[in-house]
C-alpha cells in the first residue's frame, strides 16, 4: 500500500494508520512532501495555481510506485491510499495514469482542479476497486466534488464505493477502516 499524507502531516503520520489493519505480509510505504505540503492552494483552485508543485507531487507518487514495482509487486496488487490532500493526489494520479490497481482509496478527497477536465482522464481503470469516503459537512472537501470524482472513476471502469457520512467532519472513521481491511484481505499473499 502506498499511503499519501495530507497537508501538514507527514509520511510517518499516515503510516501510523497501517497499525489499524490486520495485514501480515503487506508492505506499507509513504512518500514525503517537502514542508509537509504537496501543493500550496486548495485542490479546488485552478490547476495552474498549484504548479509546478502538483506535477512534482504526481512525480513523487510515480517514483514511489516505481520502487514498489521494482521490488516485484505488481500494480494490480498495489493500493494507492490518501487522506485529505493525499486523497486528492492519490485519486488524481490513478485517474491520469489508468490501469488496474489493487485499489484506490480517497479518504476525504477528490480529483483536483476548479473544474474536472474529462480529457485529462482517458483510458481504463479495469475494475480497480475504488473508495471515496467523506463527510457531507467537511470544511475542506465539497461533497459535490467527491461525487464527481466517483462518477469519473465509474466512467473509467473502476468498481466504485462512494460513502458520504452525515455530520462527520474531516477525519477517518471505522466504516472506512473496515472497507480497507476487506480490500487488503483480498490482496494478501494467502488470498
Amino acid at each position: 500500500m502506498v499511503m499519501i499524507h495530507g497537508r501538514g502531516d507527514n509520511a510517518a503520520g499516515i503510516l501510523g494508520l497501517s497499525q489499524v489493519f490486520e495485514a501480515p505480509g503487506m508492505a506499507f510505504v509513504a512518500p514525503q512532501a517537502r514542508h509537509n505540503v504537496w501543493y500550496p492552494q486548495s485542490f479546488m483552485a485552478p490547476t495552474e495555481l498549484n504548479q509546478p508543485w502538483l506535477d512534482s507531487a504526481l512525480d513523487a507518487v510515480a517514483a514511489t510506485l516505481a520502487e514498489v514495482e521494482g521490488a516485484g509487486i505488481t500494480r494490480d496488487r498495489t493500493v494507492l491510499l490518501g487522506f485529505s490532500q493525499g486523497a486528492c493526489l492519490a485519486s488524481e494520479y490513478a485517474a491520469r495514469h489508468p490501469g488496474t490497481y489493487g485499489g484506490v482509496v480517497a479518504l476525504s478527497g477528490g480529483l483536483i482542479g476548479a473544474e474536472l477536465d474529462p480529457s485529462r482522464y482517458l483510458g481504463s481503470l479495469g475494475d480497480t476497486p475504488a473508495f471515496f469516503g467523506c463527510s457531507d459537512v467537511d470544511p475542506h472537501i465539497p461533497v459535490e466534488r467527491v461525487r464527481e470524482s466517483a462518477m469519473t472513476y465509474r466512467r473509467l471502469g473502476a468498481t466504485v464505493v462512494e460513502r458520504i457520512y452525515p455530520g462527520f467532519g474531516h477525519s477517518i472513521n471505522q466504516d472506512e477502516v473496515d472497507w480497507i481491511q476487506d480490500l487488503l484481505a483480498g490482496l494478501l499473499p494467502n488470498s
